[in-house]
C-alpha cells in the first residue's frame, strides 16, 4: 500500500507564500504523476496542480501564475510552491499519487490525509 504524508501546512499571511511537500513511501511501486488538490470550506475538493513523472505539469486557472510544482521522483516527494497568497486558498490540501503500480495491485489515485493551510488577513 502507497503511502502519501503531507507537510508544509500552516499558517501563511495574505501575500506571503507557501510551500508544502509531500513524500510517497510503500514497497516496489511506480506512479504516473503526483499533485495537488485542495479543499476549502464549504466547498469540493479541486485540483490546484499536478505533473507526470515525466515533468509535464497542469495546474488550475486560479493558481497558474502563482504556483510552481515539481516532483523529485528519486526521492519520491512533490513539492508546491504558491506566492500571493490570498485568504481564498485557505483550504486543506491534499497530495495525490496517481496511475499507482505496486505489487499490490493497481489504484487509480492514492491520498494524503491533508495538510491544512490558514491564510491570515
Amino acid at each position: 500500500q502507497v503511502q502519501l504524508v503531507e507537510s508544509g501546512g500552516g499558517l501563511v499571511q495574505a501575500g506571503g507564500s507557501l510551500r508544502l511537500s509531500c513524500t510517497a513511501s510503500g514497497s516496489r511501486f511506480s506512479f504516473d504523476g503526483m499533485g495537488w488538490y485542495r479543499q476549502g470550506p464549504g466547498k469540493q475538493r479541486e485540483l490546484v496542480a499536478e505533473i507526470t513523472s515525466g515533468g509535464r505539469t497542469n495546474y488550475a486557472d486560479s493558481v497558474k501564475d502563482r504556483a510552481t510544482i515539481s516532483l523529485d521522483n528519486a526521492k519520491k516527494t512533490v513539492y508546491l510552491q504558491m506566492n500571493s497568497v490570498v485568504p481564498e486558498n485557505a483550504a486543506v490540501y491534499y497530495c495525490n499519487a496517481y496511475g499507482v503500480v505496486s505489487i499490490e495491485g493497481t489504484v487509480d489515485r492514492s491520498w494524503g490525509t491533508g495538510t491544512r493551510v490558514t491564510v491570515s488577513s
